[in-house]
């Protein structure tokens, strides 16, 4: 018995439906969002969009690190994408809680010291969220012509505030 076997069996019943196959992987709704791992969100829905309609980057914190761009430039550049989001969310355990905090729970949890591990805590939400979406707007590789939008999204009513 496998600890995925559950999950292989739910993935048995998702191909008889399946209706991806041959996809041609663009953007067809010309977005990408950015936002947190956290699985109280579902990027699709939440701005009702449905599979092959967005692409998604997915981190703690809903951040836009080195990776998020290079997504993002990729994105506009090979994949349709013509308006981008950045989703960060309230309740979020990055933005609080200290480092500190984190490498404590973490380290709790894992029964050895977590003080050399790096957890990116957001300070101010919104401040970062500006931030953030500075850096998607003034890459040099992402033209003025893509929308860049900043959002905060409540996990307790599933609204996007925007912010930026």
């Amino acid at each position: 018995m496998s600890a995925f076997d559950d999950l292989l069996e739910s993935n048995r019943a998702f191909s008889e439906t399946f209706a991806l196959g041959g996809f041609d992987g663009i953007a067809h709704a010309g977005v990408a969002i950015v936002t947190c791992m956290d699985s109280r969100i579902d990027p699709l829905a939440m701005v009702g969009l449905k599979a092959g309609d967005a692409k998604i980057f997915r981190n703690p914190g809903g951040r836009v690190t080195p990776q998020a761009l290079e997504a993002l430039v990729m994105g506009v550049h090979l994949l349709n994408v013509q308006r981008i989001l950045v989703v960060p969310h309230t309740r979020c355990a990055v933005a609080s809680n200290s480092e500190e905090e984190l490498r404590a729970r973490v380290a709790e949890s894992a029964g050895v010291d977590a003080a050399w591990q790096t957890f990116h805590v957001v300070r101010d939400q919104q401040a970062s969220l500006a931030e953030d979406v500075h850096k998607v707007q003034s890459h040099p590789l992402i033209p003025a012509t893509v929308e860049v939008g900043g959002f905060i999204y409540d996990v307790d009513s599933g609204l996007l505030e925007p912010f930026v």
